[in-house]
């Protein structure tokens, strides 16, 4: 797998079937984009994800990953990340918050009123500044580290697993093996969401950010990830994180998590 940059601008992934990481300046940074289906799967790609230019100083990145075994996964994904990236198209950067909460309600709304019962995650930074703001729904996560490796930012999922971990009832190897790792109770598309924002936290320079569908975070342990992305080009860095991903999918061994997944996943830096 190989990785090139591409031209800057917002850039929406939706039934994407990429062979190779997309690197996309964005302000303050780069951002390294990868979103496919699962490595042989036939139907669409649940998983969709966003990289939105706001104004000069205010970038979006989001991905989200329609529930599987529910019916219109990949319409739900959809219609979170266009309902995202058309409320936000015009925001100043004080509205871009607002908008977004906003955006992730009518986009909970036009999911149910499809009717099949289809569901997604969200989960997105709102960097302003190189002040960033997670922002998420359900199991996809946020991971901001620095250089050295100390977690700054790690979303909770909302699942029993997750909150589990977050309770210090297991740690996350064995969330990886557990039997209700599938669960999520906390979904657009399904009940009353809750939308999740964090505190305000200050990028430093070296700090690198990982937003992950759960097809990264189910087959890579987070002090795996860590390790892999806290120094290194980040073109590379991202290629090899994403083969090692899809690599555990298609050849499990004993000791290592392995979920067939669609997977994205977006790494950013502050230059």
């Amino acid at each position: 797998m190989s990785g090139a940059p591409v031209p800057s601008g917002s850039r929406a992934y939706i039934d994407a079937a990429m062979d190779a990481v997309e690197l996309l300046p964005v302000h303050g940074g780069r951002a390294a984009v990868f979103c496919a289906p699962r490595p042989g799967k036939k139907g669409p790609n649940e998983d969709a994800a966003l990289v939105a230019t706001l104004d000069p100083e205010c970038t979006l990145l989001a991905v989200a990953d329609g529930a599987g075994g529910m019916r219109g996964g990949d319409r739900a994904s959809r219609i979170a990340i266009e309902r995202v990236r058309d409320r936000l198209a015009e925001a100043a950067p004080e509205e871009a918050r607002a908008r977004l909460v906003s955006a992730l309600e009518d986009a909970h709304h036009s999911i149910l009123s499809l009717g099949l019962g289809a569901a997604t995650t969200f989960a997105g930074v709102l960097i302003d500044e190189q002040r960033l703001r997670s922002v998420h729904v359900g199991d996809s996560v946020v991971l901001v580290m620095g250089q050295r490796g100390r977690k700054r930012l790690q979303t909770v999922s909302h699942s029993p697993v997750g909150y589990a971990v977050e309770a210090g009832i297991l740690d996350e190897r064995e969330a990886l093996d557990h039997e209700d790792l599938h669960l999520v109770s906390n979904l657009l598309g399904v009940g009353d969401p809750r939308i999740e924002i964090s505190t305000e936290l200050e990028l430093n320079p070296r700090d690198t950010v990982v937003i992950g569908s759960d097809g990264l975070f189910d087959n890579v342990v987070v002090s795996e990830i860590v390790e892999a992305v806290r120094k290194g080009d980040l073109l590379d860095v991202t290629v090899a994180l994403v083969e090692r991903t899809l690599s555990r999918m298609v050849d499990p061994a004993a000791g290592r998590p392995s979920k067939p997944d669609d997977l994205s996943m977006i790494v950013y830096r502050p230059d």
